[in-house]
């Protein structure tokens, strides 16, 4: 079993920052990618940012020069460093990764964390 735990949700001000993380444990050969989703009331979930296990990186354009994902050395767990925060960022933020146990790549995801942006 794998499980992904994340944290650092709230209400923070239009301009404010937070910051996600996300651990991943449990059964974990390899993860090839780990990233962030959310989703909106009466939207559908959307990628946030994505980083591989080779380090490359992928943005929503909407979140581009504001959000930063990194890593740590361990490559299980990921963060997402949310600056310039707009109403519009305003969703429930979900850890996704894909852990391969070849032949097959899994995706897994965590229970969510809102983020609340206003004033």
């Amino acid at each position: 079993q794998v499980q992904l735990v994340e944290s650092g949700g709230g209400l923070v001000q239009p301009g404010g920052s937070l910051r996600l993380s996300c651990a991943a444990s449990g059964s974990i050969p390899a993860i090839v990618v780990m990233g962030w989703y959310r989703q909106a009331p009466g939207k559908q979930r959307e990628l946030v940012a994505k980083i591989t296990s080779g380090g490359s990186t992928n943005y929503a354009d909407s979140v581009k020069g504001r959000f930063t994902i990194s890593r740590g050395d361990a490559k299980n767990t990921v963060w997402l460093q949310m600056n310039s925060l707009k109403p519009e960022d305003t969703a429930v933020y979900y850890c996704n990764a894909g852990i391969l146990r070849v032949p097959i790549t899994t995706d897994y995801w965590g229970q969510g964390t809102q983020v609340t942006v206003s004033s």
